[in-house]
């Protein structure tokens, strides 16, 4: 089952709110990604730009669209972030396949060049 990350940002009266009134959001995500056949891997609080990370398992990229608009939907969230994650094998698999790949960057590009002496900004 694939796996994704979602970084959330609480608005400011949804924190101003959990001080008044404590409460863990876990559970009410967990029985979201439940419901649509999935499994919450980790649930974390954090310190910095985003107030908490998820990750979870879900079947398919709507699940993950219907999660993401279920939870936004109460207003409580500034902003999300969700990422798609791959284990190492997807990744090795994706580097091999890159090798027999044969796209050609731009003519004027070099890797052993800064970007501004090949004609950039």
């Amino acid at each position: 089952m694939p796996s994704y990350m979602t970084q959330f940002a609480y608005t400011n009266a949804a924190t101003a709110s959990f001080i008044k009134n404590p409460e863990d959001r876990s559970g009410a995500f967990r029985e979201q990604v439940e419901e649509l056949r999935g499994k919450v891997i980790a649930f974390y609080h954090c310190i910095g730009e985003y107030d908490g990370v998820a990750i979870y398992e879900l079947p398919d990229e709507a699940s993950v669209a219907g999660l993401l608009f279920a939870i936004r939907a109460p207003g409580h969230l500034e902003k999300l972030h969700t990422t798609e994650l791959h284990t190492i094998e997807v990744a090795m698999e994706g580097m091999r396949k890159a090798g027999r790949a044969s796209y050609r960057g731009p003519l004027t590009w070099r890797s052993d060049q800064p970007y501004d002496s090949w004609g950039g900004a």
